[in-house]
């Protein structure tokens, strides 16, 4: 907590009035007129003004000494973050060429009367390519493969698995091109002969051979049922699609692999069977990034002295990496400066320049004085009449980019054949930048912690630093037999944005890779010698209740049970719920006591009836047995999981 600042002079305008008065009474009693109507009395009250604007200055004397020390000790404003999804483009008709997206094709969110569109700019050229089906391949398990491509090109029923199939048979698909990041229909004719499972879960797998192996594809549509009726598969191809021989036939292969069934799930009595097939390519997917890119920025020339400062002409700059590309125009050509976060390690060759990103303020290395009397250049100086440029950067973020998916619906550029776009998951990642209060809570912690991780607050603050995209971030004793003796736990909850309707998907709390990775490598770096560290996700413990409401007479049931059960997901949420809206706090049991007061707060709800809780898995639905109460461990948070509310009809 930053120290309390003295007030250096307490008084306001009335009191300076009130104070000439009593002195024109001392130093001059002949006069009586204090009226606001005399003129002597207004010219007072001007002085007065002046005066009380002096003290206000005088008392931000304090702010802007905190601020100059904050300076000194290099405590800067983070920049915003730029939100990031995936965006899918889909063409209006499968094309024989390849169709290209160049990089900064951009793509917005509705504009409404109240809100301005969102637009996100694509970060990578994106090829759709053309694509036909070559081969057909059956492989069944312990079985030679099996090209069934003449047999299709006959119209001859061919069986996709084995007679009597079982997991690991699969049918592979073999396309002209590798399609990376495309989205590939394939077109089946199909006969009911795969009898047995259930259609809208089938016991398959899609997956594409890439540089790594074989790789899921994320189905976008499955017409076929598990192969069981005619129709069309959708699938969206990973990156690293290539070409690839297998049966001696070289394609890019797809493939669709019988699993292991789950649980009390039918399985296929007999092979389905194919009788004609085609691909297509129709779409692909590409990142998106919530920021305008600036290019080709004139900054001016440079001075050829040490220590020069030129400013960009947006603000604030998107903390990308790097941030920024600066260049200078000298007899070897365009030069690169790369951005560094100090000039305590550059040499007097070394072309660094620092960013201020909040301000836009680029800096070159000063020369310093050292006790010797000599000058020590820190980094190097462009040579005088240097042009300089800003080659790229990008501006934006926040928070406005974090929409839900399926909000990205317009294509502001135009491409020749898309028809749709749309992203089929929330953007997310988009932070505002650190306000001057947010950077003074943050100095005292900072100077303590000196890049040293000690305390658990100290992990918790090198995370957030690490990660600011991050939505909740906490840090707890590990315990010694589940982490070993000296262990410190560190939890993350990622950013997620909820679906029309304030629900949120389990899916979206799963941690990526690369998150876990960037926070635990910051950490290592930074922890004490024979300190254990955890990075991983909480626990979440699904709840679901049970309730039976009875609505005033002559209200909407079905609008009550929608507003109920809003009610229920925004409390019982990990990120916004809780009884002060910041998240349910870890580890803090759920009481249906507490689900009462807030059902009865539901506009039209007269009696809450009865209310339960039961214990429920997010991943595979089960439900416990009823209860008042279910208690949650330290790294526990709440998970909404299928709410049930019953509204009978207003009571006489």
């Amino acid at each position: 907590m930053a120290l309390p600042s003295p007030n250096l002079d307490d008084r306001r305008f009335q009191q300076f009035v009130d104070d000439a008065k009593r002195y024109i009474q001392q130093r001059a009693p002949e006069w009586t007129d204090h009226n606001v109507s005399d003129p002597g009395v207004t010219l007072v009250e001007t002085v007065a003004h002046m005066a009380d604007q002096i003290v206000y200055r005088l008392n931000r004397v304090p702010d802007k000494n905190h601020l100059a020390f904050l300076d000194l000790v290099g405590i800067t404003l983070f920049p915003p973050t730029a939100a990031r999804t995936d965006v899918t483009f889909w063409l209006s008709a499968p094309q024989d060429e390849t169709v290209l997206l160049p990089v900064g094709t951009e793509v917005a969110t509705l504009r409404t009367e109240s809100e301005q569109a969102v637009v996100f700019a694509t970060e990578r050229e994106l090829p759709l390519l053309s694509c036909s089906l070559r081969h057909l391949v059956v492989q069944a398990v312990g079985e030679p493969v099996a090209d069934r491509t003449t047999d299709l090109a006959e119209n001859k029923d061919v069986n996709c698995f084995a007679e009597a199939p079982r997991p690991g048979d699969c049918l592979l698909f073999g396309l002209t091109a590798a399609v990376p990041h495309c989205a590939v229909a394939l077109e089946l004719d199909s006969r009911v002969d795969g009898v047995g499972v259930d259609p809208r879960q089938p016991p398959l797998v899609w997956e594409a051979w890439t540089e790594d192996g074989w790789r899921e594809c994320e189905i976008d549509r499955d017409g076929t049922g598990g192969l069981n009726r005619p129709g069309d598969v959708v699938l969206h191809v990973p990156g690293g699609h290539v070409l690839s021989r297998s049966g001696g036939q070289e394609a890019g292969w797809l493939r669709c692999r019988v699993t292991e069934p789950l649980a009390n799930q039918p399985f296929y009595a007999i092979s389905p069977t194919v009788r004609s097939a085609d691909a297509c390519t129709i779409g692909g997917t590409t990142p998106a990034v919530h920021a305008e890119t600036v290019t080709d920025e004139a900054l001016g020339e440079s001075t050829g002295l040490p220590g020069q400062r030129v400013q960009l002409v947006h603000a604030p700059v998107v903390g990308d990496d790097p941030p920024l590309l600066l260049q200078s125009a000298e007899r070897e050509g365009w030069q690169d400066w790369q951005v560094v976060p100090h000039f305590a390690a550059s040499s007097p060759d070394d072309r660094h320049i620092t960013l201020d990103a909040t301000t836009g303020e680029i800096a070159f290395g000063p020369s310093v004085r050292e006790p010797d009397g000599t000058l020590r250049q820190y980094g190097a100086v462009p040579v005088k009449g240097a042009v300089l440029r800003a080659r790229r950067y990008r501006i934006g973020g926040g928070r406005a980019g974090n929409v839900a998916r399926g909000a990205v619906q317009v294509l502001r550029t135009s491409v020749p054949y898309v028809s749709e776009v749309v992203n089929r998951e929330a953007a997310r990642g988009g932070v505002e930048g650190e306000t001057v209060q947010e950077a003074k809570v943050r100095a005292p912690i900072t100077l303590r912690a000196q890049e040293r991780a000690v305390t658990l607050r100290d992990y918790e603050e090198l995370a957030r630093r690490a990660a600011p995209e991050t939505a909740r971030i906490a840090c707890l004793e590990g315990a010694e037999n589940e982490h070993g003796s000296y262990a410190v736990r560190v939890l993350v909850v990622p950013q997620a944005v909820p679906d029309p309707g304030g629900r949120l998907r389990f899916e979206q709390l799963v941690l990526g890779d690369a998150l876990l990775g960037r926070i635990t490598r910051h950490l290592d770096e930074r922890r004490l010698i024979g300190t254990r560290l955890a990075v991983g996700p909480p626990y979440y413990q699904g709840v679901t209740v049970v309730a039976t409401v009875h609505a005033f007479r002559g209200v909407d049931t079905d609008r009550v049970r929608r507003q109920a059960h809003d009610a229920l997901y925004r409390h019982l949420d990990p990120l916004t719920g809780g009884v002060d809206g910041t998240g349910w706090p870890f580890g803090r049991p759920v009481q249906s006591g507490e689900v009462f007061a807030v059902l009865q707060r539901v506009p039209g709800v007269e009696l809450v009836d009865e209310v339960t809780l039961h214990p429920a898995d997010p991943l595979t639905g089960k439900r416990g047995e009823a209860t008042d109460r279910i208690d949650l461990e330290a790294p526990s948070l709440v998970f909404s999981f299928d709410h049930r509310v019953r509204v009978l009809g207003g009571t006489s």
